[in-house]
């Protein structure tokens, strides 16, 4: 049984068609696509595999162009009025067994004028459309693929590019971690060398302020920096502080230089 059924009009836009089927084919399985022409084996019935087939499918995909309902049959008559046409029998049969059907406008074709439709054809100009242009053609056939694959949940499962789609996700998300990994463990070792090089305010998340080979006082806050000459020797009462410093440390320097003085 196939889910979809493509329906077209031969002398109207007979290549839009193909190329529907040829990417729903591609997409879904050649076993859920009916196109009369590649569809039906040589030998087969033509009127008995046309009329399986549409009262099987799930979906039927009426592909109409600028002249769908212009084109005459042998007598001279738009082949649309006569009752016995293939393409209107089609449609006729998908809109009384009440399964989804889809006009598909090609180019420049408009909504359909239900005044051009025969009584049994009204129905198909309230059928909400897609379109299909040559010029979008990619892009216009996977819209109408994603179409099909979400309102039918059986051909969905069949989808080839979803399921690609998912592949690809699982390989990154596969990859991420050891990616990550590699980064930390080189943001780590930055850390640990600019740690050794002198000072460091650590955060919990490694931010903070690195000052390798520290000279004099270092202030780390929001207040004045001062600078002193290197001091050697024991340092006893020199006072490295982070937080708002603001003057702490020139007051701290300027008693232990008072008091070097006093002792002399």
């Amino acid at each position: 049984m196939s889910d979809v059924f493509v329906n077209y009009r031969t002398g109207d836009e007979e290549s839009a068609a193909t190329m529907v089927a040829r990417e729903l084919v591609r997409r879904f399985g050649a076993e859920r696509i009916f196109f009369a022409s590649s569809s039906i084996e040589p030998g087969q019935r033509f009127p008995a595999e046309l009329v399986r087939a549409v009262e099987e499918c799930e979906a039927l995909l009426a592909v109409i162009g600028p002249r769908w309902a212009e084109v005459r049959g042998a007598d001279g008559r738009p082949a649309l009025q006569a009752e016995q046409d293939w393409t209107r029998r089609e449609i006729e049969t998908a809109l009384d067994r009440g399964v989804l059907v889809i006009p598909v406008l090609v180019g420049k074709a408009t909504r359909i004028d239900p005044a051009l439709l025969p009584e049994s054809l009204r129905e198909l100009a309230d059928c909400q459309y897609r379109r299909f242009d040559h010029r979008n053609a990619g892009a216009d056939l996977a819209a109408l693929g994603d179409t099909l694959a979400r309102l039918l949940p059986e051909l969905g499962a069949a989808d080839r590019d979803a399921q690609a789609a998912h592949e690809r996700t699982q390989v990154k998300s596969r990859k991420k971690p050891a990616g990550d990994a590699t980064h930390t463990r080189m943001r780590t070792r930055d850390v640990e060398q600019r740690v050794r090089g002198g000072i460091g305010n650590l955060n919990g998340d490694l931010s903070g302020t690195f000052v390798n080979e520290p000279q004099g006082p270092v202030n780390t806050g929001r207040g004045h920096q001062y600078n002193a000459p290197h001091f050697q020797g024991d340092n006893t009462g020199v006072q490295y502080t982070a937080g708002d410093n603001s003057g702490t440390v020139h007051q701290r320097f300027e008693r232990e230089r008072r008091r070097s003085d006093d002792a002399r």
